[in-house]
């Protein structure tokens, strides 16, 4: 259908410079005169000027008539009415040419016909000034589906040859995914983020899946993530694999790419810059992860509000200049900020938002209020940078208004209005001015018109480029087996290294006489994928399947390695997918918090770590340039053992244990067990600790992995744990004490006795208040009762008149104060003797088992040696139920094993 839309028009020449002559008056979009504050409005210098583009949009109402806002979480919604405007020169006099016009033009013969306007964003301009790219959306064609409809495309425009043309000249390539916000590359490739997520659609085969775009982890729309590809479109590759939103990419003077993450897993909810290079390898964050409540509120006693740093991009002095703006609402736009990324990782001198405001600033003049409410010196939609010696920006800015109660006429603010109880705001008025946040001036180029507003705009002026070229796949750290496998290394210095700081004496740990394997906390360290979720088109499973807590979504269980005595890890993982590591012990419970970020490796990657870091602590962590020294230096000398291990194990000074013995050994694979062997005590010191194993091959009932992969372990094997196939059936396996003629001594199978009905089928309550049985739940009908018994609090009962209920008990206030009826008028209901009737409740009893994890748990205090149920579980049964607890405690974690709607 885009064979239609994507015949290109011809928009007349561009003379390559211009002189501009700055306007000297300056009002308000009101009509009347301005209270933009912004000092002298002498005349500037005369500077040489370039072609400005712009958008022009329409304010979109709901069915309610209520203004639609734009939310930072939804990059791909749609909002027609919007054009692509072009002036030869950044003045108000200039002649303005509309670039997309007539761009989409029905064809009734072959049934496409165009309803409504088109969207266009996300300008942006070649280092050279030469070409322009940004992304529309055509309009909805009539008589097709949402899933039908028009896809975002990335276009360019070349200023020289004014021709304007899709980069992707394919219908069928183009319509794959949304493509948007394009940034030009210095080898000329454009880097852009788009939900065709390509190669991780084409990893889904491995997994026996159909290709299908994943969710964002708020479950709303496919997640945006980075691909690069050629200017005719040509070699598209993914280079993030983030499970949610990779969005508003830039490319830095040294040629990476900085970009806003958002990482929500576990519903952490930060959207905090990165950067990675162009072939996505290496990459680091870089400010704000823990700066997310940095605007302003209009009560100057209110802390600082929540504000998203919105489309960043490199200032010519190398400064960071981003919006920052509320991430939902109707005002489209924040502040103008800029970020001292080269000196700061976060905007507070002190940790939870304390101390000195450091790491950015404000180029407003004057105050800006992000909180969504009324903001006295206006509101800035976008910003762009002259890179012509000046500081001057080009912005999209509103000046504050309100609605007189009087006229129902729309007013600039004052002091007057702002203090009148209950005013109502106007609609934001957006112009674009050139702001100038050295001199203090603010002049209008396009005044602002009632209904409208210009989003965004840029000039076609030059800019720094990387001295470098990177390479497709850079020589640094690549091993060409590793691309040829797919696979990548994972090097961790220290497992015990916490920010910098050792959690305990490594040296000592790491030392067979001073410390055995039994007393060293961490054992293994699993490593966990993350499962994508399609939409409702492509597969409508039950979303219950997600558990009690669907933060976690679903996880897939990739494999384990040994940590070695230092804390070191160093083995093979698989490239281009999201990967999360837990530290486990011997148990494989996890012994720290969740990693609550996505891991990335791109085939042949080498990515080293130090250690470990807090989940609270807001020290550098993954950014090599502002990270603390590790705490654990590694061996002290060069063509030695390290103390009291193996004489043959000869380190080089500096190296890890994990360094050492993949040097000597080759780099170790994941297992899908838990297997331990002593390989560095010097047995002529002391004996070698003794071998272990916890095996799935162990399991009496339906192990979650495949019976090859329990065999033999390879890159392609998963460890995928559903409840009611994995540990429904722990609960339901016959576990008889019988005598040697095979009689039955004792029947302790779990749900003999975890039942609503004892032996002789009469009710009761079941032991320790524990349910087990498969049935569905009376309580919560998408689950088994099982699972709602293990995972919910849930109420106590009782024996009564032969039918188990719930216990009752009377309800009290905050004060301790029992609670009576009462009815609307707040006076006592009294029942039929004239007494007050209680407020009953039940009581629950605190849940079992903790989605948190295992350890977080309390059923595995009964299984140790002096509980109650001690030896009742295997350590095979019990290993996979801490792994099913540590990964989330899900009903599924394969969607398209889930139960569909």
């Amino acid at each position: 259908m885009n064979h239609f839309y994507t015949q290109l028009r011809t928009i007349g020449g561009l003379s390559a410079l211009w002189t501009l002559a700055l306007l000297t008056g300056c009002s308000g979009g009101s009509g009347e005169g301005s209270s933009l504050g912004g000092g002298d409005q002498a005349q500037d210098p005369v500077v040489v000027d370039y072609p400005v583009a712009y958008v022009r949009r329409t304010l979109n109402r709901n069915e309610d008539d209520l203004l639609m806002g734009d939310s930072i979480y939804a990059p791909s919604s749609f909002n027609p009415g919007a054009e692509l405007v072009l002036r030869d020169r950044a003045t108000a006099s200039a002649d303005e040419r509309v670039l997309t016009e007539n761009l989409f033009v029905s064809d009734e013969e072959a049934g496409v016909i165009f309803e409504g306007g088109y969207d266009v964003k996300d300008l942006t301009v070649s280092a050279d000034g030469s070409t322009m790219a940004f992304a529309m959306r055509a309009p909805d064609i009539e008589g097709l589906d949402d899933d039908e409809q028009p896809s975002w495309n990335i276009w360019l425009y070349d200023f020289a040859s004014a021709e304007l043309k899709r980069a992707i000249q394919s219908d069928l390539i183009a319509e794959e995914g949304d493509d948007i916000a394009p940034a030009f590359l210095p080898d000329g490739r454009i880097v852009f983020t788009s939900t065709r997520q390509r190669r991780s659609r084409a990893l889904l085969l491995d997994d026996n899946k159909p290709q299908f775009s994943a969710l964002a982890e708020n479950l709303d729309e496919p997640a945006f993530v980075l691909h690069v590809m050629e200017a005719d479109g040509s070699d598209i590759r993914q280079i993030s694999y983030n499970q949610s939103h990779d969005l508003s990419p830039t490319v830095l003077f040294n040629g990476r790419i900085l970009f806003n993450r958002w990482d929500n897993m576990g519903g952490v909810d930060r959207l905090s810059l990165y950067t990675v290079k162009p072939d996505g390898t290496d990459l680091q964050f870089q400010y704000g992860y823990h700066s997310q409540a940095t605007g302003l509120s209009a009560n100057p006693q209110s802390d600082p509000v929540v504000a998203t740093f919105s489309k960043p991009q490199q200032m010519p002095d190398g400064r960071i200049l981003v919006t920052l703006r509320s991430p939902e609402g109707i005002t489209f736009g924040g502040d103008m900020v800029v970020i001292d990324a080269d000196n700061f990782t976060e905007a507070y001198s002190e940790p939870e938002q304390a101390g000195v405001l450091q790491g950015q600033e404000s180029l407003s003049v004057l105050q800006v209020i992000t909180d969504g409410g009324l903001s006295p010196h206006g509101l800035f939609a976008n910003a762009w940078a002259f890179h012509d010696g000046t500081s001057r920006l080009l912005v999209s800015w509103s000046e504050c208004r309100v609605i007189d109660p009087e006229t129902e006429l729309p007013q600039p603010c004052t002091e007057e209005w702002l203090a009148t109880p209950d005013i109502v705001p106007a609609d934001p008025l957006y112009g674009l001015w050139i702001y100038d946040y050295v001199e203090g001036t603010q002049r209008p180029i396009i005044q602002p018109v009632e209904g409208q507003m210009i989003s965004e705009a840029v000039t076609a002026d030059t800019r720094p480029v990387a001295e470098f070229v990177p390479e497709p796949i850079p020589g640094i750290d690549i091993d060409r087996d590793l691309v040829d496998e797919g696979m990548a290394i994972l090097d961790i210095r220290s497992v015990y290294d916490f920010d910098g700081e050792p959690a305990l004496d490594i040296a000592a740990v790491a030392d067979p006489l001073q410390t055995s394997a039994g007393e060293r906390p961490a054992r293994f360290l699993r490593v966990v994928k993350a499962v994508g979720i399609p939409d409702r088109d492509t597969l409508d499973f039950d979303r219950s399947a997600f558990g009690r807590n669907r933060s976690q979504l679903m996880r897939e269980i990739i494999g384990y390695t040994p940590i070695q005595p230092d804390g070191s890890v160093r083995v093979k993982v698989p490239a281009d997918v999201p990967l999360a590591i837990s530290v486990v012990d011997a148990n494989g419970r996890r012994i720290v918090g969740r990693h609550n970020n996505w891991l990335q490796f791109r085939a042949g990657e080498i990515r080293q770590c130090q250690g470990c870091h807090s989940r609270d602590s807001e020290v550098p962590h993954g950014r090599d340039d502002k990270q603390p020294e590790a705490a654990w230096a590694g061996a002290p000398t060069s063509e030695a053992p390290f103390a009291n291990t193996e004489p043959a194990l000869n380190a080089q000074m500096g190296e890890t244990m994990a360094q050492l013995m993949a040097r000597v050994a080759g780099h170790p694979v994941l297992e899908g067990d838990l297997k331990f062997s002593d390989l560095w005590t010097d047995s002529a010191l002391r004996a070698k600790d003794p071998s272990s194993e916890l095996l799935m091959s162990e399991l009496l009932t339906p192990a979650p992995i495949s019976v090859a992969c329990q065999s033999a372990w390879s890159a392609d094997c998963r460890t995928v744990i559903h409840y009611p196939t994995h540990i429904q059936p722990i609960w339901d396996l016959p576990r008889e004490i019988t005598d040697d003629m095979g009689t039955v001594l004792e029947d302790r199978t779990c749900t003999g006795c975890h039942s609503n009905r004892d032996a002789a089928g009469m009710a009761q309550v079941p032991p320790g208040q524990l349910d087990l049985r498969s049935d569905q739940s009376g309580v919560n009908t998408n689950y088994s009762t099982s699972y709602v018994e293990l995972i919910f609090d849930n109420p106590i009962q009782e024996l009564r008149d032969g039918a188990v209920q719930n216990v009752l008990v009377q309800d009290t206030d905050d004060n301790g104060n029992l609670l009576f009826e009462t009815d609307e008028d707040g006076e006592l209901i009294l029942d039929a003797d004239g007494n007050p009737i209680p407020v009953m409740v039940t009581v629950d009893i605190q849940r079992i088992m903790d989605t948190n994890g295992a350890n977080a748990s309390r059923f595995f205090e009964v299984f140790e040696a002096d509980g109650f149920h001690a030896g009742e579980l295997s350590a095979a049964e019990l290993r996979l139920i801490s792994e099913w607890l540590d990964i989330g405690a899900q009903y599924y974690n394969n969607p398209f094993e889930a139960p569909v709607n």
